[in-house]
């Protein structure tokens, strides 16, 4: 099953931090609307970019599919 952009997100998030996204010890519905971020992803265009701060992270997503955190380019793994 394909994963939701703010599962992607935070599994990204997890990848930097070297633990599984059920591990994390923030969620990123307090930082950013994960409503939002689907509204986003479902826009006509995909000129678009996101950009939010957790505790330990700057993560910048773009409507090309594009994770960033802390300016890295992140693949998540699983």
């Amino acid at each position: 099953m394909d994963r939701t952009l703010p599962e992607r997100i935070a599994a990204s998030i997890a990848e930097v931090e070297g633990v599984e996204p059920d591990a994390l010890g923030v969620s990123i519905q307090d930082h950013v609307s994960t409503d939002a971020i689907r509204d986003l992803k479902d826009h006509d265009s995909d000129s678009w970019r996101l950009q939010f701060e957790t505790p330990n992270h700057l993560v910048e997503v773009t409507g090309s599919d594009v994770i960033l955190v802390d300016g890295e380019r992140i693949r998540p793994f699983s």
